[in-house]
């Protein structure tokens, strides 16, 4: 499985990604502790009774990075040579304990490399909803993604 060469990228094309994940208590804690996040309002209980939310929130990095992950196999894996940025990154609704998030990726524009002749840019947009299909997590990043090699033709139907 490898994902789409930078040629491949259609700007404005919307990919709704196959997988969901339900996160855990468990999940939050473990990220929240090794990335030494001491915010109350992730670990402790009675803290976060007292919140707006009346429960613990889910740590945002977490949400970013698992929306951020769904689309590697569809459109990176193996394709990508990294991240450049995120021009934006938003959480307009918290995620809890037991909800199951899935993504969609938007191909926002593309452009071929300035300084390398082996790849170009391409700018996405990926959207998180939870599982009664409410917007948590929207990100604008921009990557830098492999051309399609030039023996790619010939060797990609062989066994």
């Amino acid at each position: 499985m490898r994902g789409l060469y930078f040629e491949e990228f259609e700007v404005g094309r919307v990919y709704k990604h196959p997988f969901t994940r339900t996160v855990t208590e468990m999940d939050n804690v473990m990220f929240t502790s090794l990335t030494m996040n001491l915010q109350p309002l992730h670990l402790d209980e009675e803290f976060a009774k007292n919140t707006v939310h009346g429960r613990r929130v889910f740590n945002s990095l977490f949400t970013l990075a698992l929306i951020g992950a769904f689309h590697v196999p569809e459109l990176t894996m193996g394709t990508t040579l990294g991240n450049l940025g995120y021009d934006e990154v938003k959480f307009p609704h918290p995620v809890f304990h037991g909800d199951t998030l899935r993504a969609e990726t938007t191909i926002l524009d593309k452009r071929e490399s300035r300084s390398r002749t082996d790849s170009g840019i391409v700018w996405f947009e990926h959207r998180g909803y939870n599982q009664d299909d409410v917007l948590v997590c929207m990100c604008r990043r921009v990557g830098l993604m492999l051309k399609k090699p030039v023996d790619a033709d010939n060797s990609e139907g062989e066994a």
